[in-house]
């Protein structure tokens, strides 16, 4: 299947740039550009894409109206939007994640995570920028994170926990743990099940809820 995407951004260098990583991916093509928020709506409405990559302060509707307005849940049928954005404020984040936001990363993250972000939304997930994570997730317990005392993980399960706490994408938790990036996207997805944990965001707030989050780690930057 071919990922059908859609970029809003009012810039069109960001947007050339996101093109050219998008289109390059075997199984995505880009299929509309817009300048602004409102463009970006109509567009959407058209064409009706799998993915939007919408930009935060655009002419017009901003990106957190947008998402709200195509991925909220007052939406019949929804489009997955990750905002991408040069503004790591955490309200920012809060805020398009309510808006039914299917990832939020920032520009300077690298294209690797932009091209990761888009297949995790095709798979339910939601992909934050590590950067972000660790930060957010000490403060904030989503209002469905899972209950479960975790004692149905394994060690293993445990570590990758922690790691995904810290912000580690499944490629870092590979490398961490001496394992293949489709082993621990496989971890991730028993960890989701065990827990009723509906995406990673979920998982770092049990983790963080209930002191599994371990100490220190930070989340590293893209090609570090």
């Amino acid at each position: 299947m071919t990922i059908r995407l859609v970029i809003a951004d009012d810039q069109r260098g960001i947007r050339d740039a996101f093109r050219m990583v998008l289109d390059a991916q075997p199984d995505m093509t880009v299929v509309g550009e817009a300048p602004d928020g409102t463009a970006a709506l109509d567009l959407a409405r058209r064409l009706r894409p799998d993915v939007v990559l919408a930009d935060i302060r655009m002419p017009g509707l901003n990106g957190l109206d947008l998402t709200l307005a195509l991925a909220g849940p007052e939406v019949a049928e929804r489009t997955r939007v990750i905002v991408v954005t040069t503004f790591d404020l955490d309200e920012y984040v809060f805020t398009a994640l309510r808006n039914g936001a299917s990832g939020f990363l920032l520009k300077r993250s690298g294209p690797a995570l932009l091209v990761e972000a888009v297949r995790a939304a095709m798979s339910g997930d939601t992909l934050i920028s590590p950067q972000l994570t660790v930060r957010l997730l000490r403060h904030v317990v989503a209002p469905a994170a899972p209950g479960s005392d975790g004692s149905t993980l394994s060690d293993r399960e445990l570590e990758v926990v922690r790691l995904v706490a810290q912000g580690r994408t499944n490629a870092e938790i590979a490398d961490d743990l001496f394992i293949s990036a489709g082993t621990a996207k496989n971890h991730v997805a028993n960890i989701g099940r065990k827990l009723s944990a509906p995406n990673r965001v979920a998982i770092a707030a049990w983790a963080w809820s209930t002191g599994r989050a371990g100490a220190g780690g930070g989340s590293r930057r893209m090609g570090e």
